[in-house]
């Protein structure tokens, strides 16, 4: 929620945060004010379902059974495989991603960092780049497949899996040389990570 009187509009599901008509006016009464989408997500009540990218507010719909249901297969198979081989940190939703100098936070259905760079795992999130994203394709695709396609691949993401809860299709992008997403796998139930040298059914 945010302060009351904040001046503020939404236009196209975008906050936008006009400049008053009286600045130093303004300021005597409200000393400080969000000025970019993080700002704002920061200042959300806990729990609300929401995304930023590209320095744009975006709301997200609840998961469907699907959905829920596999995140917490993949959960317990990746958990499984991590502590047998202890390579990386597994995480899930809702646990903040941000990807600061492109104005973004994301929650990532499931990513894994690389202990080589577990430093970017923060108490509040993590503050860097995973080096693995898998995202379950949510009601809306175009936001999986297109807007956190464009997000992840500017932020460099390495491996970044597409699976369709409905038939477990899962769709591998991996950055080519020229830090570009090349779709280089798609089969039904498998994933299968360079990154992690893992081959998992299910």
């Amino acid at each position: 929620m945010l302060p009351e009187g904040t001046r503020c509009e939404v236009i196209f599901n975008e906050l936008i945060f006009p400049e008053p008509a009286n600045e130093k006016t303004f300021k005597e009464y409200f000393p400080w004010r969000p000025t970019t989408a993080i700002e704002v997500y920061r200042m959300l009540p806990e729990g609300t379902r929401c995304e930023v990218i590209f320095n744009e507010l975006i709301m997200a719909p609840s998961p469907s059974w699907e959905h829920q249901s596999l995140q917490i297969n993949l959960t317990v198979l990746l958990f499984q495989f991590l502590k047998e081989n202890p390579v990386g940190n597994l995480a899930s939703a809702p646990f903040d991603v941000y990807f600061e100098e492109l104005q973004a936070v994301t929650q990532p259905d499931l990513f894994v960092v690389l202990n080589q760079q577990k430093d970017i795992i923060q108490k509040n999130g993590v503050h860097g780049v995973p080096d693995l994203i898998i995202e379950i394709i949510s009601s809306n695709r175009s936001y999986d497949t297109q807007r956190k396609k464009s997000l992840y691949e500017k932020a460099g993401v390495k491996e970044y899996f597409l699976i369709d809860p409905e038939n477990k299709k899962t769709t591998l992008l991996t950055l080519n040389a020229d830090g570009l997403y090349e779709q280089t796998y798609e089969e039904t139930g498998v994933l299968k990570s360079a990154q992690l040298s893992c081959n998992i059914a299910f």
